[in-house]
């Protein structure tokens, strides 16, 4: 007999999709978050607790003014070209960094204060000039263009969804949820792997694990089955049981309830756990979304226990980056929002006594042009990225440090830097902390099979 497996086909594709939804947005009563589906087996089940933080920076963060050349020669170049964009050196000396480079010295941005502290307490380090690759590419390559390139270089869309997913928009899923995969079953609720703060990126996606999708708050709940609805105890109950029942006949009716009902679940086991927790000491500038979204990360990972985690993906994210005009007054404003947010966030993984066990990075669409277009810069490639965590060998820097120029060796056009890491190596050594294997890393990330360091040093 032919067994028509179309329909088992097509309800797993509707699952997988249904579950990607996720939350509809905060403001929307009836947003569903829809929780994972099903449980993974883990590439090793952990037994200890192990968190990795994506900070995603939206628009494109300015390299030229994050990182800046502080030695003399490399300061005069800079400023030469980067014209009314560049900062004062003068205002660099509290933020200079005390390792050389081939006699070059690099200073963080005078509003990264707190980051150069974590700097010389070792917990953070930069990974320099990192970004979208295919496999290691060469200036003389990149001219010829006889190697397989990024596709749709310097598009936000396409590059955020490469950087977070290894392929342009349109992916169904991002190296933080594949991460994510590996480690389902080890956790005692699957649907808090991957928890996104922000509300909905690729990163997050795994091809089981789905993003669970919270507020500032927490948990988003489906407000009119938690209170009467239109005034009615009756009506609400009614509701719940419409979009809950698992007796339907249909099964994609049957199917969408069991996600909502599993939904339902998670938001009061996630309610309960955080109502639990003791509250922080650290301070947080709730004023500021990003450090109100890792503040509730940091909430999350306190109730670990509760939620039975084992390994555990955060998304938080920040934008106004793409700053083609008024970089000089808007860029140090967002430098100090993420300055704050990711202090306060390590100190209070210290507080929670988890900090070797967390891991935070930036991210962002690509680096900006070295050259000013008159009040900014525009899109670029590479750039400079943090990563932070009592684990981190911090106070260094990971790999090239480029040169400061126009049209130099390490430059595609205008000062925009051709990576000299790829967003895989930088994905492979994060995963590897994980706990990822050699054998699973193509999975995470697919093109570290083309480089042979996949290990960039930072733990």
């Amino acid at each position: 007999m032919k067994i028509n497996r179309i329909p088992e086909l097509q309800r797993r594709e509707f699952l997988r999709r249904a579950s990607a939804l996720g939350v509809a947005g905060t403001a929307a009563p009836w947003a569903l978050n829809l929780a994972a589906l099903g449980e993974a087996a883990a590439a090793t089940a952990p037994t200890d607790y192990k968190a990795l933080v994506c900070v995603f920076m939206y628009g494109g963060n300015d390299y030229g003014n994050t990182l800046v050349p502080f030695d003399q020669p490399s300061y005069d170049a800079y400023a030469t070209i980067r014209q009314a964009l560049a900062t004062p050196r003068d205002q660099l000396a509290a933020t200079a960094l005390g390792l050389g480079i081939g006699g070059r010295q690099m200073a963080l941005a005078p509003q990264l204060g707190k980051l150069k502290s974590l700097w010389d307490a070792g917990k953070l380090g930069v990974q320099l000039n990192v970004g979208t690759l295919v496999q290691p590419t060469t200036l003389a390559q990149f001219k010829a263009q006889n190697v397989p390139l990024p596709p749709k270089l310097f598009s936000h869309n396409d590059q955020q969804s490469v950087w977070q997913s290894s392929s342009p928009e349109g992916a169904t899923t991002g190296w933080g949820g594949r991460i994510g995969d590996l480690f389902l079953s080890g956790n005692g609720t699957s649907a808090f792997t991957c928890i996104n703060a922000s509300g909905n990126a690729v990163f997050m996606a795994g091809r089981q694990a789905v993003q669970y999708q919270v507020s500032t708050s927490g948990a988003v709940p489906i407000n009119a089955i938690l209170k009467p609805l239109y005034g009615s105890q009756a009506c609400a109950t009614a509701l719940r049981g419409l979009i809950t029942a698992n007796d339907r006949s249909h099964w994609m009716e049957a199917d969408l309830n069991t996600v909502v009902n599993r939904s339902v679940n998670a938001q009061s086991s996630i309610s309960t756990a955080l109502a639990n927790v003791p509250a922080l000491q650290t301070v947080f500038d709730t004023t500021s979304s990003l450090s109100n979204q890792l503040l509730i990360v940091a909430k999350l990972i306190a109730a670990r226990q509760a939620l039975g985690a084992t390994r555990q993906v955060f998304f938080v994210s920040i934008g106004g980056f793409d700053l083609h005009d008024n970089l000089v007054t808007q860029h140090p404003g967002l430098l100090t929002a993420v300055n704050d947010a990711l202090a306060s966030f390590y100190a209070a993984t210290v507080e929670l006594g988890v900090a070797n066990q967390v891991t935070t990075f930036t991210a962002s669409d690509f680096g900006r042009t070295l050259t000013s277009n008159g009040d900014g810069s525009d899109h670029g490639w590479g750039s400079h990225h943090f990563v932070l965590g009592g684990a981190v060998r911090g106070g260094q820097f990971w790999g090239k440090l480029p040169s400061v120029s126009v049209n130099g060796p390490d430059d595609v056009g205008q000062g925009r830097l051709l990576p000299t890491t790829a967003v895989d190596q930088l994905g492979a050594t994060l995963a590897q902390w994980m706990g990822v294997s050699a054998t699973d890393l193509p999975t995470v990330m697919p093109q570290i099979v083309n480089y042979s360091q996949r290990d960039m040093g930072y733990f």
